[in-house]
């Protein structure tokens, strides 16, 4: 008998730092993610295709999403549900802002101990942070083995998963049994496009605090709002430490954020004099490009 999966994808909604602006951080040092335009992060998307991918090689195996993020963060479960995935549950509350690295693992890792899936897959970081520490310590939390750098999940064979890895100086097969933690790198497949019957199915899913906004009121049956329910999960679904989530469970504060543009303005041509070559490396060195 084949084995089915239960899978979950942990997405982010990201701002996309290639605007970042003069209004992209707040006063307490957080940043304004409602001045930028939030997009889905980018490895994320290559982690939903792995776990699209291996719900069309397990029969009966199910693909959702946690993502945590204001109610706008919806958006990140509906274009899951576009691409082949069959649902996802939003962690949104007052509570969870400001998280770092830290408080978000810890928070999604509660949620994850309440969804109990056999596979966790994530994209290795998000363009928002560049930390990629976010997998792994969700991993440390709930006392599951990690593969990071994957490119490729591969055959399930005597009860592990085979994982091709993307390192530096080449590529890594290891093994894994499940539940594990999976990080996969941009390097691999992109995720496929949305489907059209699915973008007319679930094009009016909505989370309960959408229905109440005046801006979604959707004008389908009631006897279809619950099949198109995204769940919402506040600090109190999951429970755990108050202390630990949000602002009051980041260690790591943002002291400042900057749009940083490369321009050459000048250039220099060198002989190959050793002369010439010193007073380059002294300059360099004098500008702190170097040493």
């Amino acid at each position: 008998m084949t084995r089915s999966f239960k899978i979950v994808v942990l997405a982010k909604q990201v701002p996309d730092t290639r605007n970042v602006g003069k209004n992209a951080m707040k006063e307490d040092g957080t940043v304004n993610r409602a001045a930028l335009p939030a997009i889905f992060n980018p490895e994320d998307m290559n982690a939903l295709e792995q776990a699209l991918r291996l719900k069309e090689r397990f029969p009966g195996s199910k693909v959702e999403l946690l993502t945590m993020g204001p109610p706008r963060a919806a958006d990140i479960i509906r274009e899951g549900l576009f691409r082949g995935a069959d649902g996802g549950v939003l962690l949104t509350d007052r509570k969870f802002a400001g998280a770092d690295t830290l408080a978000t693992s810890y928070a999604l890792s509660m949620a994850l101990r309440k969804m109990n899936p056999d596979l966790i897959i994530s994209g290795r970081q998000a363009i928002d942070g560049d930390t990629a520490q976010v997998g792994p310590q969700v991993a440390e939390k709930l006392g599951y083995p990690q593969i990071t750098y994957a490119e490729e999940i591969g055959e399930w064979k005597d009860k592990m998963f085979t994982v091709k890895r993307r390192i530096e100086n080449g590529i890594e097969i290891v093994r894994t049994p499940v539940p594990a933690v999976i990080t996969i790198n941009a390097s691999a497949p992109v995720c496929r496009p949305r489907n059209a019957k699915q973008l007319m199915k679930y094009k009016h899913a909505r989370t309960l605090t959408e229905e109440h906004d005046n801006e979604h009121n959707s004008y389908l049956p009631i006897h279809s709002l619950d099949t198109l329910r995204i769940t919402e999960w506040s600090v109190s679904d999951v429970g755990g430490d108050e202390e630990s989530y949000g602002l009051s469970g980041s260690p790591t504060k943002v002291k400042k954020i900057e749009n940083i543009v490369l321009q050459a303005k000048e250039s220099k041509r060198l002989t190959s004099s050793g002369e010439e070559i010193d007073s380059l490396v002294k300059e360099l060195i004098s500008l702190h490009t170097i040493g």
